[in-house]
């Protein structure tokens, strides 16, 4: 692991866990890159997909931001840290933490039912 990738999961860390943290400039190119690859992430019943390496090279191609290898790695680094924030967040047994309910504020309608389930 290098030195840009400590600083930048460290720094990717502390964000998603609301501490305080300076994002270093040196590594603005790169955390602009997992950005946009993040918010583009598929999502599954269960939660959030990672980040492929193929989603990765589509966006270099699509972006042309040739991506060095050692910079893929640590956008693939930043997203695991990224995973690992939404697994607890959403209570994965495999994190250990305690599920909570999701709850909606919208009461449930006979209406609602029907929009949801497509009947």
């Amino acid at each position: 692991m290098s030195k840009l990738q400590k600083i930048l999961c460290a720094a990717l860390e502390a964000k998603l866990q609301g501490k305080a943290h300076r994002m270093p400039d040196v590594g603005g190119d790169i955390l602009d890159a997992f950005l946009a690859l993040s918010r583009a992430r598929s999502h599954h019943p269960h939660g959030p997909n990672s980040i492929t390496w193929e989603a990765l090279a589509a966006w270099s191609q699509m972006m042309r931001r040739p991506l060095p290898p050692h910079h893929a790695e640590i956008i693939m680094a930043l997203d695991e840290v990224w995973m690992r924030d939404a697994a607890r967040r959403m209570g994965n047994a495999a994190s250990g933490a305690s599920a909570q309910p999701m709850v909606s504020d919208t009461p449930l309608s006979a209406g609602l039912f029907d929009a949801i389930t497509g009947g």
